[in-house]
Parts: structure tokens; sequence; C-alpha cells
């Protein structure tokens, strides 16, 4: 199975914006962020194929994840 995997602002760090990711299982957002070694309390919004969800949503072939951290200023 494969997800793409888009990282923004700080989660990009040390990693691609853009990844291509291949499973043989099925999988979450979760598993994902950490394979990617990010933290849990690192992600504010997850967004799969446009829409809001959990962490623990399970993931279909060709699922879009994109993932933000929580963005401060003013």
């Amino acid at each position: 199975m494969k997800i793409k995997v888009r990282l923004f602002a700080t989660l990009r760090e040390g990693r691609q914006k853009e990844l291509l990711m291949e499973f043989n299982r099925p999988v979450t957002a979760h598993d994902i962020i950490n394979q990617l070694g990010i933290n849990a309390r690192d992600v504010a919004i997850l967004l799969v194929n446009g829409m809001d969800r959990s962490l623990d949503n399970e993931l279909k072939e060709g699922d879009i994840v994109a993932i933000f951290p929580p963005v401060g200023g003013g």
C-alpha cells in the first residue's frame, strides 16, 4: 500500500517535504509519524485527503496525509 505524506513547517527540518511511503500491512497516521521520528505532541493538524482525522485513523491505498505542527505567532 502506498501513502503520500506531506510535511509542513518545522516538521520538514531534516526530512523531505513530501514522501511516498510503502507498507505491506494496514497502517495509521500514528504509525507514519513514529516511522518518521515525529513525536505525537508535535502534530497539531492531521489531514487525510484534505479532511481532519485523528492519529489512529486507518489509512488506505493512495491516501494523502498532511501533517502540520503547532503554529505560533502574533
